[in-house]
């Protein structure tokens, strides 16, 4: 076993952990105007505070979260968890979505740079605090012009002393080039993971020294849970009407109607499973230990909700990165799987 080292968000001087906290599902459950779910499902807020308190105490440092997340509710359990942990934690959070926090329902966007300072006040508010220190743009196709307008927002905001850093969350490498060069930017969000690789912009990471906050690097879920063996992999899988899951949007590649895995998503992972739950790992632990290895820059924020997934993610740590062989027979079974 390895232990892992941390990371710094680009050259901010912010330490941060190889593993951080995502906090979208702690959001609880809201929903798009046609009422189809955002959300992970109904949540306890008690069992969310007690999951975010025990990563704290196994190490994890960096929550990520963003103001729509459940209309602003997963930003006030953050707060109400991390209350009087301030000094020891990193908290990102995103800005760019219209949402209504009295009927819990997510419309529009808005990326002007009157908006962003808006959304931030009410984030600290919400968060309890009196900085952020990672902001991050949270319109994936804003268009570049207005993103820059957005980049030197943000650049005031550092020297208001309201944020440290900021960065964009984005999956194209072009928007998220246009923030790299900023003094004050430190990081792009993106997904990457075993079944969705990101070269360009872990490239780009690489090149501008930023660090890379790997969102959904367990496929939401799919590289977390067993669903069965073969390509035939629905069953025990069980959603709640009020998970994004059972009606998934267009984006969400891993999942069908109903919430069960897409059937060659699912072959992918049966193809895999054995390596990444090689020496002990569990297959959470192995899809994380996956990426440490494709980039030292990579600090994946998977989605906890609960005590347990805290202390299972929280243990991938004491196994480090896969092995260079481990990553060739992986990437080798992928090709055969999608030939």
């Amino acid at each position: 076993m390895v232990e892992m080292q941390g990371r710094t968000l680009g050259d901010s001087g912010i330490g941060v952990g190889a593993l951080g906290f995502g906090c979208w599902a702690i959001g609880g459950e809201w929903q798009r105007p046609d009422g189809n779910p955002l959300g992970w499902g109904a949540v306890d807020d008690d069992e969310s505070v007690d999951a975010i308190r025990r990563a704290l105490e196994l190490g994890i440092t960096f929550f990520d979260t963003a103001d729509v997340y459940g209309t602003g509710h997963s930003e006030k359990i953050l707060g109400r968890a991390l209350r009087g942990h301030r000094d020891e934690v990193v908290l990102a959070t995103k800005w760019g979505n219209l949402f209504d926090e009295a009927t819990r329902t997510a419309d529009g966007q808005d990326a002007t740079p009157g908006h962003a300072r808006r959304a931030l006040t009410a984030s600290l508010r919400r968060l309890g605090t009196e900085y952020v220190d990672l902001y991050q743009l949270h319109i994936s196709d804003a268009p570049l012009d207005a993103a820059a307008e957005l980049r030197d927002a943000c650049e005031e905001f550092v020297r208001e002393g309201l944020i440290r850093a900021y960065a964009w969350s984005t999956d194209d490498p072009e928007r998220a080039a246009l923030f790299a060069p900023g003094e004050h930017c430190a990081a792009v969000q993106h997904t990457c993971n075993v079944l969705q690789d990101a070269p360009e912009m872990l490239e780009l990471c690489a090149e501008h020294g930023l660090a890379s906050v790997v969102r959904s690097p367990l496929a939401m879920g799919l590289l977390a849970r067993d669903p069965g063996a073969g390509a035939d992999a629905g069953t025990g899988w069980t959603r709640g009407s009020g998970d994004i899951r059972t009606v998934p949007p267009v984006w969400l590649h891993w999942f069908g109607e109903g919430g069960l895995p897409v059937p060659e998503q699912a072959a992918r992972v049966a193809a895999v499973r054995d390596l990444l739950t090689s020496g002990g790992r569990t297959l959470a632990q192995g899809a994380l230990a996956w990426l440490w290895a494709r980039s030292p820059h990579a600090v994946p924020i998977p989605g906890i909700r609960s005590v347990a997934q805290a202390e299972e993610n929280a243990g991938a740590l004491r196994y480090g990165p896969l092995g260079e062989g481990e990553m060739k027979e992986i990437a080798a079974l992928l090709a055969a799987t999608a030939g």
